[in-house]
Protein backbone atom coordinates (compact mmCIF):
# COMPACT_ATOMS: atom_id res chain seq x y z
CA UNK A 1 0.00 0.00 0.00
CA UNK A 2 2.02 2.80 1.49
CA UNK A 3 5.36 0.94 -0.07
CA UNK A 4 4.59 -0.15 -3.34
CA UNK A 5 6.43 -2.75 -5.52
CA UNK A 6 7.05 -0.98 -9.13
CA UNK A 7 7.68 2.35 -9.76
CA UNK A 8 6.05 4.60 -12.65
CA UNK A 9 8.71 4.81 -15.86
CA UNK A 10 6.86 7.87 -17.24
CA UNK A 11 5.26 10.42 -15.06
CA UNK A 12 3.39 9.54 -12.11
CA UNK A 13 0.51 11.74 -13.24
CA UNK A 14 0.34 9.67 -16.63
CA UNK A 15 0.80 6.42 -15.03
CA UNK A 16 -2.57 7.83 -12.08
CA UNK A 17 -4.35 8.69 -15.46
CA UNK A 18 -4.12 5.46 -16.65
CA UNK A 19 -4.27 3.22 -13.20
CA UNK A 20 -7.39 5.28 -12.30
CA UNK A 21 -8.98 4.55 -16.07
CA UNK A 22 -8.14 0.94 -15.30
CA UNK A 23 -9.81 1.16 -11.71
CA UNK A 24 -12.02 3.67 -11.21
CA UNK A 25 -12.43 2.85 -7.66
CA UNK A 26 -8.88 4.61 -6.48
CA UNK A 27 -10.20 7.98 -7.79
CA UNK A 28 -13.47 7.62 -6.35
CA UNK A 29 -11.44 7.16 -2.48
CA UNK A 30 -9.53 9.62 -3.57
CA UNK A 31 -11.58 12.63 -4.63
CA UNK A 32 -14.02 11.73 -1.76
CA UNK A 33 -11.39 12.18 0.94
CA UNK A 34 -9.82 14.98 -1.15
CA UNK A 35 -13.16 16.85 -0.32
CA UNK A 36 -11.55 17.30 3.09
CA UNK A 37 -9.05 19.85 0.63
CA UNK A 38 -11.93 21.45 -0.60
CA UNK A 39 -12.82 22.78 3.27
CA UNK A 40 -9.99 23.42 4.19
CA UNK A 41 -9.29 25.87 0.57
CA UNK A 42 -12.71 26.86 1.04
CA UNK A 43 -12.22 28.33 4.32
CA UNK A 44 -8.56 29.65 3.72
CA UNK A 45 -10.22 31.78 0.69
CA UNK A 46 -13.28 33.01 1.58
CA UNK A 47 -12.69 34.69 4.66
CA UNK A 48 -10.55 37.53 2.56
CA UNK A 49 -13.42 38.46 0.95
CA UNK A 50 -16.02 38.31 3.29
CA UNK A 51 -13.96 40.74 5.47
CA UNK A 52 -14.65 43.93 3.36
CA UNK A 53 -18.46 43.04 4.07
CA UNK A 54 -18.23 42.33 8.03
CA UNK A 55 -16.08 45.54 8.22
CA UNK A 56 -18.96 47.11 6.44
CA UNK A 57 -21.71 46.16 8.99
CA UNK A 58 -20.11 46.29 12.31
CA UNK A 59 -18.33 49.19 12.63
CA UNK A 60 -15.90 47.92 15.89
CA UNK A 61 -14.77 45.71 13.42
CA UNK A 62 -13.52 48.23 10.62
CA UNK A 63 -12.09 50.18 13.29
CA UNK A 64 -10.35 47.54 15.30
CA UNK A 65 -7.42 45.61 13.50
CA UNK A 66 -7.01 43.42 16.13
CA UNK A 67 -10.66 42.49 15.97
CA UNK A 68 -9.92 42.10 11.99
CA UNK A 69 -6.89 39.93 12.42
CA UNK A 70 -9.07 37.33 15.41
CA UNK A 71 -11.58 36.75 12.80
CA UNK A 72 -9.40 35.72 10.49
CA UNK A 73 -6.93 33.45 12.25
CA UNK A 74 -9.31 32.07 14.90
CA UNK A 75 -10.09 29.19 12.43
CA UNK A 76 -6.36 29.01 12.68
CA UNK A 77 -6.66 28.27 16.34
CA UNK A 78 -9.21 25.98 15.85
CA UNK A 79 -7.35 23.84 13.33
CA UNK A 80 -4.18 23.42 15.83
CA UNK A 81 -6.62 22.15 18.25
CA UNK A 82 -8.46 19.63 15.10
CA UNK A 83 -5.21 18.77 13.71
CA UNK A 84 -3.75 17.75 17.05
CA UNK A 85 -6.70 15.91 18.29
CA UNK A 86 -7.34 14.35 14.73
CA UNK A 87 -3.77 12.33 14.91
CA UNK A 88 -5.08 10.86 18.01
CA UNK A 89 -8.36 10.10 16.14
CA UNK A 90 -6.84 8.60 13.24
CA UNK A 91 -5.40 6.13 15.17
CA UNK A 92 -8.01 5.48 17.47
CA UNK A 93 -11.03 5.48 15.38
CA UNK A 94 -10.10 4.89 12.13
CA UNK A 95 -9.53 7.70 9.01
CA UNK A 96 -13.11 7.53 7.64
CA UNK A 97 -14.86 7.87 11.07
CA UNK A 98 -12.45 11.22 11.25
CA UNK A 99 -13.80 12.34 8.23
CA UNK A 100 -16.83 12.29 9.00
CA UNK A 101 -16.33 13.90 12.56
CA UNK A 102 -14.53 16.62 10.69
CA UNK A 103 -17.30 17.29 8.24
CA UNK A 104 -20.46 17.53 10.99
CA UNK A 105 -17.87 19.96 12.84
CA UNK A 106 -17.35 22.17 9.97
CA UNK A 107 -20.73 22.19 8.58
CA UNK A 108 -22.70 23.49 11.85
CA UNK A 109 -19.26 25.85 12.16
CA UNK A 110 -20.51 27.46 8.85
CA UNK A 111 -23.91 27.97 9.80
CA UNK A 112 -23.41 29.57 13.26
CA UNK A 113 -21.40 31.84 10.87
CA UNK A 114 -23.87 32.72 8.74
CA UNK A 115 -26.59 33.73 11.57
CA UNK A 116 -23.88 35.29 13.20
CA UNK A 117 -25.71 38.53 15.34
CA UNK A 118 -22.50 39.65 16.60
CA UNK A 119 -18.33 39.47 15.88
CA UNK A 120 -18.03 37.15 18.82
CA UNK A 121 -20.35 34.73 16.84
CA UNK A 122 -18.62 35.10 14.13
CA UNK A 123 -15.64 34.10 15.86
CA UNK A 124 -17.17 31.09 17.49
CA UNK A 125 -18.36 29.92 14.26
CA UNK A 126 -14.65 30.62 12.74
CA UNK A 127 -12.99 28.13 15.57
CA UNK A 128 -15.66 25.58 15.07
CA UNK A 129 -15.09 25.50 11.15
CA UNK A 130 -11.33 25.70 12.21
CA UNK A 131 -11.83 22.09 14.42
CA UNK A 132 -13.01 20.29 10.99
CA UNK A 133 -10.24 22.13 8.78
CA UNK A 134 -7.58 20.72 11.61
CA UNK A 135 -8.49 17.36 11.49
CA UNK A 136 -9.51 17.14 7.94
CA UNK A 137 -5.56 18.57 6.65
CA UNK A 138 -4.02 15.74 7.91
CA UNK A 139 -6.52 12.83 7.96
CA UNK A 140 -7.50 13.03 4.18
CA UNK A 141 -4.08 12.90 2.38
CA UNK A 142 -3.30 9.78 5.24
CA UNK A 143 -6.53 8.00 3.99
CA UNK A 144 -5.46 9.31 0.05
CA UNK A 145 -2.19 7.89 0.52
CA UNK A 146 -3.30 4.57 2.40
CA UNK A 147 -5.06 3.87 0.03
CA UNK A 148 -3.31 4.67 -3.02
CA UNK A 149 -0.91 2.21 -5.07
CA UNK A 150 2.98 3.88 -3.93
CA UNK A 151 3.38 4.11 -7.81
CA UNK A 152 0.95 6.95 -8.39
CA UNK A 153 0.92 7.64 -4.52
CA UNK A 154 2.51 11.65 -4.90
CA UNK A 155 -0.38 12.54 -7.69
CA UNK A 156 -3.30 11.11 -5.87
CA UNK A 157 -2.27 13.23 -2.74
CA UNK A 158 -1.45 15.84 -4.69
CA UNK A 159 -5.26 15.38 -6.30
CA UNK A 160 -5.86 16.46 -1.98
CA UNK A 161 -3.86 19.87 -3.00
CA UNK A 162 -5.94 20.40 -6.16
CA UNK A 163 -8.79 20.33 -4.49
CA UNK A 164 -7.40 22.56 -1.62
CA UNK A 165 -6.66 25.47 -4.57
CA UNK A 166 -9.62 24.83 -6.72
CA UNK A 167 -11.93 25.27 -2.86
CA UNK A 168 -9.59 28.77 -2.55
CA UNK A 169 -10.67 29.49 -6.45
CA UNK A 170 -14.46 28.91 -5.58
CA UNK A 171 -14.44 30.53 -2.51
CA UNK A 172 -13.56 33.68 -4.74
CA UNK A 173 -16.10 33.43 -7.58
CA UNK A 174 -18.92 32.72 -5.03
CA UNK A 175 -17.68 35.96 -2.91
CA UNK A 176 -17.86 37.77 -6.42
CA UNK A 177 -20.95 36.30 -7.21
CA UNK A 178 -22.84 37.87 -3.61
CA UNK A 179 -21.13 41.20 -3.81
CA UNK A 180 -24.62 42.76 -4.41
CA UNK A 181 -26.58 39.98 -3.00
CA UNK A 182 -28.30 41.01 0.31
CA UNK A 183 -26.93 39.23 3.50
CA UNK A 184 -23.35 38.98 1.08
CA UNK A 185 -20.48 38.02 4.14
CA UNK A 186 -23.62 35.72 5.42
CA UNK A 187 -24.33 33.89 1.99
CA UNK A 188 -19.88 33.21 1.80
CA UNK A 189 -19.74 32.01 5.03
CA UNK A 190 -22.81 30.17 5.14
CA UNK A 191 -22.50 28.53 1.77
CA UNK A 192 -19.37 26.31 3.13
CA UNK A 193 -21.44 23.65 5.05
CA UNK A 194 -22.28 22.25 1.74
CA UNK A 195 -19.04 20.69 0.47
CA UNK A 196 -19.09 18.66 4.14
CA UNK A 197 -22.31 17.52 3.61
CA UNK A 198 -21.66 16.46 0.49
CA UNK A 199 -18.11 14.42 1.58
CA UNK A 200 -19.97 13.28 4.46
CA UNK A 201 -22.48 11.83 2.53
CA UNK A 202 -19.60 9.89 -0.41
CA UNK A 203 -17.93 8.71 3.04
CA UNK A 204 -20.40 6.94 4.70
CA UNK A 205 -20.37 4.55 1.37
CA UNK A 206 -16.41 4.31 1.50
CA UNK A 207 -14.21 1.53 3.83
CA UNK A 208 -11.80 2.24 5.94
CA UNK A 209 -8.10 2.84 5.51
CA UNK A 210 -7.19 -1.04 4.63
CA UNK A 211 -3.35 -0.44 6.21
CA UNK A 212 -6.26 0.64 9.62
CA UNK A 213 -8.18 -2.20 9.09
CA UNK A 214 -5.27 -4.83 8.91
CA UNK A 215 -3.96 -3.35 12.03
CA UNK A 216 -7.41 -3.71 13.83
CA UNK A 217 -7.16 -7.47 12.95
CA UNK A 218 -10.23 -6.56 10.18
CA UNK A 219 -7.64 -8.49 7.86
CA UNK A 220 -10.92 -10.30 5.31
CA UNK A 221 -11.97 -6.34 5.16
CA UNK A 222 -8.85 -5.44 4.16
CA UNK A 223 -8.22 -7.64 1.81
CA UNK A 224 -11.44 -7.30 0.21
CA UNK A 225 -10.65 -3.32 -0.09
CA UNK A 226 -7.16 -4.20 -1.71
CA UNK A 227 -8.67 -6.80 -4.40
CA UNK A 228 -10.44 -3.36 -5.31
CA UNK A 229 -7.38 -1.48 -5.95
CA UNK A 230 -4.47 -3.54 -6.72
CA UNK A 231 -4.27 -6.28 -9.32
CA UNK A 232 -4.51 -9.52 -8.30
CA UNK A 233 -0.95 -10.57 -8.86
CA UNK A 234 0.16 -7.66 -6.30
CA UNK A 235 -2.46 -8.59 -3.50
CA UNK A 236 -0.49 -10.88 -1.49
CA UNK A 237 2.86 -9.02 -2.17
CA UNK A 238 0.95 -6.24 -0.54
CA UNK A 239 -0.46 -8.20 1.96
CA UNK A 240 3.06 -9.48 3.26
CA UNK A 241 4.51 -6.09 3.04
CA UNK A 242 1.53 -4.81 5.44
CA UNK A 243 1.87 -7.75 8.12
CA UNK A 244 5.66 -7.30 8.27
CA UNK A 245 4.93 -3.31 8.81
CA UNK A 246 2.11 -3.94 11.20
CA UNK A 247 4.10 -6.72 13.41
CA UNK A 248 7.56 -3.67 13.52
CA UNK A 249 4.23 -1.61 14.39
CA UNK A 250 3.22 -3.99 17.40
CA UNK A 251 7.01 -4.61 18.57
CA UNK A 252 7.54 -1.01 18.54
CA UNK A 253 4.44 -0.11 20.34
CA UNK A 254 5.15 -2.82 22.99
CA UNK A 255 8.23 -1.06 23.48
CA UNK A 256 6.84 2.88 24.07
CA UNK A 257 3.80 2.06 24.91
CA UNK A 258 0.56 2.58 22.73
CA UNK A 259 -1.10 6.00 24.20
CA UNK A 260 -0.23 9.42 22.30
CA UNK A 261 2.57 10.93 25.19
CA UNK A 262 4.35 7.91 24.94
CA UNK A 263 4.43 7.86 20.92
CA UNK A 264 5.16 11.37 21.24
CA UNK A 265 8.07 10.42 23.55
CA UNK A 266 8.83 7.75 21.00
CA UNK A 267 9.10 9.40 18.14
CA UNK A 268 11.51 12.38 19.44
CA UNK A 269 13.53 9.34 21.28
CA UNK A 270 13.86 6.95 17.72
CA UNK A 271 16.65 8.94 15.55
CA UNK A 272 15.18 7.74 12.77
CA UNK A 273 11.86 9.29 13.25
CA UNK A 274 13.09 12.22 14.57
CA UNK A 275 14.79 12.97 11.23
CA UNK A 276 11.62 12.62 10.00
CA UNK A 277 10.33 15.25 12.14
CA UNK A 278 12.72 17.84 11.51
CA UNK A 279 12.24 17.41 7.95
CA UNK A 280 8.11 17.15 8.05
CA UNK A 281 7.57 20.12 10.68
CA UNK A 282 10.42 22.29 8.59
CA UNK A 283 8.67 21.92 5.39
CA UNK A 284 5.09 22.92 6.96
CA UNK A 285 6.48 25.29 9.07
CA UNK A 286 8.47 26.99 5.61
CA UNK A 287 5.13 26.94 3.64
CA UNK A 288 3.58 29.57 5.96
CA UNK A 289 6.47 31.73 6.79
CA UNK A 290 6.84 32.27 3.14
CA UNK A 291 3.68 34.41 3.37
CA UNK A 292 1.21 32.38 1.45
CA UNK A 293 -1.56 32.33 3.89
CA UNK A 294 -1.40 36.55 3.97
CA UNK A 295 -2.39 36.11 0.16
CA UNK A 296 -5.09 33.98 0.94
CA UNK A 297 -6.82 35.54 3.63
CA UNK A 298 -6.16 38.68 3.10
CA UNK A 299 -5.70 38.99 -1.15
CA UNK A 300 -8.33 41.60 -1.48
CA UNK A 301 -7.24 43.75 1.57
CA UNK A 302 -3.69 43.72 -0.70
CA UNK A 303 -4.94 44.37 -3.41
CA UNK A 304 -6.58 47.33 -1.85
CA UNK A 305 -3.35 48.08 -0.93
CA UNK A 306 -1.54 48.45 -4.16
CA UNK A 307 -4.25 50.87 -4.75
CA UNK A 308 -7.36 49.22 -5.99
CA UNK A 309 -10.42 50.97 -3.73
CA UNK A 310 -13.43 48.76 -5.12
CA UNK A 311 -14.74 45.84 -3.11
CA UNK A 312 -15.38 44.13 -6.31
CA UNK A 313 -12.47 44.85 -7.98
CA UNK A 314 -10.53 43.65 -5.43
CA UNK A 315 -12.02 40.60 -5.22
CA UNK A 316 -12.21 39.78 -9.03
CA UNK A 317 -8.44 41.07 -8.88
CA UNK A 318 -8.15 38.27 -6.64
CA UNK A 319 -9.53 35.81 -8.88
CA UNK A 320 -6.08 35.52 -10.44
CA UNK A 321 -4.17 35.11 -7.34
CA UNK A 322 -6.56 32.10 -6.30
CA UNK A 323 -6.32 30.32 -9.67
CA UNK A 324 -3.14 30.41 -10.40
CA UNK A 325 -2.85 28.50 -7.77
CA UNK A 326 -4.92 25.92 -8.99
CA UNK A 327 -3.55 25.84 -11.85
CA UNK A 328 0.28 25.26 -10.09
CA UNK A 329 -1.86 22.04 -8.31
CA UNK A 330 -2.60 20.68 -11.72
CA UNK A 331 1.29 21.11 -12.70
CA UNK A 332 2.28 19.99 -9.36
CA UNK A 333 0.57 16.43 -10.27
CA UNK A 334 2.09 16.40 -13.36
CA UNK A 335 5.96 17.00 -12.16
CA UNK A 336 5.82 16.11 -8.93
CA UNK A 337 7.29 12.57 -9.39
CA UNK A 338 9.40 13.38 -12.18
CA UNK A 339 11.25 16.26 -10.41
CA UNK A 340 10.55 15.41 -7.42
CA UNK A 341 9.63 16.63 -3.52
CA UNK A 342 12.46 18.04 -2.85
CA UNK A 343 14.15 19.73 -6.03
CA UNK A 344 10.41 21.46 -6.69
CA UNK A 345 10.77 22.95 -3.35
CA UNK A 346 13.87 24.50 -3.80
CA UNK A 347 13.26 25.44 -7.00
CA UNK A 348 9.75 26.98 -5.86
CA UNK A 349 11.81 28.93 -2.78
CA UNK A 350 13.82 30.90 -4.78
CA UNK A 351 11.27 32.06 -6.99
CA UNK A 352 8.90 32.84 -3.85
CA UNK A 353 11.89 34.46 -2.58
CA UNK A 354 12.71 36.54 -5.63
CA UNK A 355 8.93 37.98 -5.77
CA UNK A 356 8.45 38.79 -2.31
CA UNK A 357 11.61 41.03 -3.02
CA UNK A 358 10.19 42.55 -6.02
CA UNK A 359 6.76 42.97 -4.44
CA UNK A 360 8.29 45.15 -1.23
CA UNK A 361 10.16 47.04 -3.60
CA UNK A 362 6.65 47.91 -5.81
CA UNK A 363 5.31 49.05 -2.69
CA UNK A 364 7.89 51.13 -1.27
CA UNK A 365 7.39 53.14 -4.30
CA UNK A 366 4.00 53.13 -4.44
CA UNK A 367 4.14 54.39 -1.15
CA UNK A 368 6.85 57.14 -2.01
CA UNK A 369 4.84 58.39 -4.85
CA UNK A 370 1.45 58.07 -3.34
CA UNK A 371 -0.98 61.89 -4.31
CA UNK A 372 -0.30 64.70 -1.88
CA UNK A 373 -2.54 66.11 0.70
CA UNK A 374 -4.33 69.03 -0.67
CA UNK A 375 -5.64 71.01 2.18
CA UNK A 376 -8.09 73.24 -0.09
CA UNK A 377 -9.42 70.13 -1.19
CA UNK A 378 -10.23 68.64 2.83
CA UNK A 379 -11.46 72.23 3.42
CA UNK A 380 -14.23 71.81 0.94
CA UNK A 381 -15.91 69.13 2.60
CA UNK A 382 -17.36 70.57 6.03
CA UNK A 383 -15.11 70.83 8.83
CA UNK A 384 -15.44 68.06 10.91
CA UNK A 385 -15.09 65.73 7.96
CA UNK A 386 -11.55 66.42 7.55
CA UNK A 387 -8.84 64.24 9.42
CA UNK A 388 -7.98 65.85 12.69
CA UNK A 389 -4.89 64.99 12.84
CA UNK A 390 -4.15 66.85 9.29
CA UNK A 391 -5.38 69.83 10.30
CA UNK A 392 -3.57 69.98 13.84
CA UNK A 393 0.00 68.65 12.00
CA UNK A 394 2.48 70.93 11.71
CA UNK A 395 3.85 69.56 8.62
CA UNK A 396 0.53 69.31 6.66
CA UNK A 397 2.05 70.64 3.78
CA UNK A 398 3.93 67.55 3.23
CA UNK A 399 1.56 64.77 4.15
CA UNK A 400 0.53 62.57 1.13
CA UNK A 401 -1.81 60.01 0.82
CA UNK A 402 -0.35 56.90 3.24
CA UNK A 403 0.18 59.77 5.41
CA UNK A 404 -3.10 60.20 5.99
CA UNK A 405 -3.83 56.48 5.39
CA UNK A 406 -1.34 56.39 8.37
CA UNK A 407 -3.08 58.53 10.43
CA UNK A 408 -5.83 56.12 10.74
CA UNK A 409 -7.86 59.08 8.16
CA UNK A 410 -9.23 58.24 4.52
CA UNK A 411 -8.31 59.38 1.23
CA UNK A 412 -10.95 60.91 -0.60
CA UNK A 413 -9.41 61.15 -4.68
CA UNK A 414 -9.77 64.11 -6.80
CA UNK A 415 -12.63 64.26 -9.06
CA UNK A 416 -10.74 64.48 -12.09
CA UNK A 417 -7.87 62.08 -11.54
CA UNK A 418 -7.04 59.59 -8.61
CA UNK A 419 -3.19 60.59 -9.19
CA UNK A 420 -4.10 64.51 -8.41
CA UNK A 421 -3.78 65.74 -5.00
CA UNK A 422 -6.95 64.70 -2.67
CA UNK A 423 -8.80 65.13 0.65
CA UNK A 424 -7.47 63.77 4.09
CA UNK A 425 -10.88 63.05 5.66
CA UNK A 426 -12.19 61.01 8.76
CA UNK A 427 -12.51 57.45 8.06
CA UNK A 428 -16.02 55.78 8.61
CA UNK A 429 -18.60 54.62 6.47
CA UNK A 430 -20.94 57.80 6.51
CA UNK A 431 -17.80 60.26 5.28
CA UNK A 432 -17.44 57.80 2.46
CA UNK A 433 -20.43 58.18 1.12
CA UNK A 434 -20.43 61.89 1.01
CA UNK A 435 -17.23 61.30 -1.15
CA UNK A 436 -18.71 59.57 -3.48
CA UNK A 437 -21.81 60.86 -3.79
CA UNK A 438 -19.24 63.57 -5.41
CA UNK A 439 -18.08 60.90 -7.78
CA UNK A 440 -15.28 60.58 -5.88
CA UNK A 441 -12.97 57.46 -5.39
CA UNK A 442 -12.93 56.66 -1.76
CA UNK A 443 -9.18 54.96 -0.14
CA UNK A 444 -9.57 53.44 2.87
CA UNK A 445 -6.90 50.57 2.85
CA UNK A 446 -4.28 52.16 -0.05
CA UNK A 447 -3.36 54.50 -1.80
CA UNK A 448 -4.12 55.50 -5.57
CA UNK A 449 -0.71 54.00 -7.93
CA UNK A 450 0.89 54.10 -10.81
CA UNK A 451 2.69 50.57 -9.61
CA UNK A 452 -0.64 49.05 -8.48
CA UNK A 453 -0.88 46.73 -11.68
CA UNK A 454 2.69 45.33 -11.05
CA UNK A 455 1.99 44.40 -7.38
CA UNK A 456 -1.24 41.95 -9.07
CA UNK A 457 1.58 40.95 -11.33
CA UNK A 458 4.08 39.58 -9.02
CA UNK A 459 1.25 38.55 -6.44
CA UNK A 460 0.33 36.03 -9.46
CA UNK A 461 3.99 35.26 -10.07
CA UNK A 462 4.40 34.25 -6.46
CA UNK A 463 1.54 31.84 -6.32
CA UNK A 464 2.96 30.57 -9.99
CA UNK A 465 6.02 29.74 -7.94
CA UNK A 466 4.55 29.05 -4.99
CA UNK A 467 1.63 26.43 -5.52
CA UNK A 468 3.92 23.63 -7.68
CA UNK A 469 6.64 23.26 -5.32
CA UNK A 470 5.60 24.87 -1.97
CA UNK A 471 2.00 24.55 -2.26
CA UNK A 472 1.98 20.64 -2.26
CA UNK A 473 4.89 18.73 -2.04
CA UNK A 474 5.21 19.36 1.94
CA UNK A 475 1.86 17.25 2.08
CA UNK A 476 3.63 14.41 0.06
CA UNK A 477 6.49 14.63 2.17
CA UNK A 478 4.45 14.25 5.41
CA UNK A 479 2.89 11.42 3.90
CA UNK A 480 5.86 9.61 3.24
CA UNK A 481 8.37 10.17 5.48
CA UNK A 482 7.64 8.55 8.43
CA UNK A 483 7.67 4.94 9.57
CA UNK A 484 3.64 3.36 9.34
CA UNK A 485 3.87 3.09 13.07
CA UNK A 486 4.28 6.37 13.56
CA UNK A 487 2.80 7.97 10.91
CA UNK A 488 -0.85 8.99 12.80
CA UNK A 489 1.39 10.74 15.56
CA UNK A 490 4.22 12.52 13.73
CA UNK A 491 1.46 13.55 10.85
CA UNK A 492 -0.01 15.39 13.73
CA UNK A 493 2.51 16.94 15.19
CA UNK A 494 3.98 18.22 11.62
CA UNK A 495 0.34 19.40 11.24
CA UNK A 496 0.25 21.36 14.00
CA UNK A 497 3.11 22.93 13.69
CA UNK A 498 1.75 24.12 9.91
CA UNK A 499 -1.41 25.64 11.99
CA UNK A 500 0.91 27.00 14.16
CA UNK A 501 2.94 29.06 11.61
CA UNK A 502 -0.58 29.77 10.48
CA UNK A 503 -1.46 31.66 13.63
CA UNK A 504 0.94 33.73 14.02
CA UNK A 505 1.34 34.74 10.39
CA UNK A 506 -2.40 35.70 10.25
CA UNK A 507 -2.90 36.75 13.46
CA UNK A 508 0.24 39.26 12.47
CA UNK A 509 -0.04 40.35 8.89
CA UNK A 510 -2.50 43.46 9.44
CA UNK A 511 -0.27 44.95 12.48
CA UNK A 512 2.85 44.39 10.57
CA UNK A 513 1.42 46.55 7.82
CA UNK A 514 0.74 49.13 10.13
CA UNK A 515 3.94 49.18 11.78
CA UNK A 516 6.41 48.27 9.13
CA UNK A 517 4.30 49.07 6.28
CA UNK A 518 3.44 46.68 3.60
CA UNK A 519 6.96 47.13 1.60
CA UNK A 520 8.47 45.71 4.94
CA UNK A 521 6.27 42.80 5.77
CA UNK A 522 6.75 41.89 2.29
CA UNK A 523 10.47 42.24 2.48
CA UNK A 524 10.44 40.36 6.22
CA UNK A 525 8.69 37.29 4.69
CA UNK A 526 11.05 37.18 2.19
CA UNK A 527 13.69 36.59 4.88
CA UNK A 528 11.94 34.09 6.86
CA UNK A 529 11.73 32.19 3.24
CA UNK A 530 16.02 32.55 3.12
CA UNK A 531 16.06 30.98 6.26
CA UNK A 532 13.35 28.19 5.09
CA UNK A 533 15.16 27.63 1.71
CA UNK A 534 18.68 26.38 3.66
CA UNK A 535 16.65 24.59 6.21
CA UNK A 536 15.16 22.61 3.29
CA UNK A 537 18.71 21.90 1.82
CA UNK A 538 20.08 20.41 4.63
CA UNK A 539 17.47 18.66 6.43
CA UNK A 540 14.64 17.70 3.95
CA UNK A 541 15.77 14.45 1.86
CA UNK A 542 13.82 12.78 -1.19
CA UNK A 543 11.26 10.87 -1.00
CA UNK A 544 9.97 10.55 -4.69
CA UNK A 545 9.39 6.98 -5.67
CA UNK A 546 11.31 5.50 -2.59
CA UNK A 547 9.37 2.37 -0.46
CA UNK A 548 8.81 3.17 3.39
CA UNK A 549 12.07 0.68 4.30
CA UNK A 550 14.01 3.36 1.82
CA UNK A 551 12.57 5.84 3.39
CA UNK A 552 13.89 4.51 7.10
CA UNK A 553 17.39 3.66 5.42
CA UNK A 554 18.29 7.66 4.05
CA UNK A 555 16.79 8.60 7.76
CA UNK A 556 19.06 6.17 9.50
CA UNK A 557 22.35 7.12 8.05
CA UNK A 558 21.39 10.55 8.70
CA UNK A 559 20.82 12.73 5.67
CA UNK A 560 23.59 15.14 4.03
CA UNK A 561 23.35 17.05 1.12
CA UNK A 562 25.38 16.03 -2.12
CA UNK A 563 27.46 18.62 -2.03
CA UNK A 564 28.71 18.31 1.94
CA UNK A 565 29.03 14.60 1.57
CA UNK A 566 31.88 12.69 0.94
CA UNK A 567 31.71 9.33 -0.80
CA UNK A 568 28.20 8.99 -1.68
CA UNK A 569 26.44 5.74 -0.66
CA UNK A 570 24.09 4.82 -2.45
CA UNK A 571 20.01 3.68 -1.39
CA UNK A 572 18.27 1.88 -3.86
CA UNK A 573 16.10 4.20 -5.59
CA UNK A 574 17.33 7.32 -3.74
CA UNK A 575 18.33 10.06 -6.13
CA UNK A 576 20.42 12.61 -4.36
CA UNK A 577 19.95 16.63 -5.34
Amino acid sequence: MEAGHSTADKTEFTECWKTTWRTPYIMRLAFSAGIGGLLFGYDTGVISGALLYIREDFQQVDKKTWLQETIVSMAVAGAIVGAAVGGWMNDRFGRRMSILLADVVFFFGAIVMAIAPAPWVIILGRILVGLGVGMASMTSPLYISEASPARIRGALVSTNGLLITGGQFLSYLINLAFTHVKGTWRWMLGVAGLPALLQFILMIFLPESPRWLYRQNRKEEAREILSKIYPPREIELEIRALEESIEAEKADENAIGDNIFAKVKGAFSNPVVRRGLYAGITVQVTQQFVGINTVMYYSPTIVQFAGFASNKTAIALSLITSGLNAVGSIVSMGFVDRFGRRRLMILSMFGIISCLVILSAVFWQASIHSPNISGADSLHFEGNLTCPAYTTAVDSSSWNCMSCLKAECAFCADRASEYRPGACLVSSKDVGGVCRAEKRTWFVNGCPSKFGFLAVIFLGLYIIFYSPGMGTAPWIVNSEIYPLRYRGTCGGIAAVSNWCSNLIVSETFLTLTEALGSSGTFLLFAGFSLIGLIAIYFLVPETKGLQIEEVEKVLQEGYKPKFFRGKTKSVKGVRST
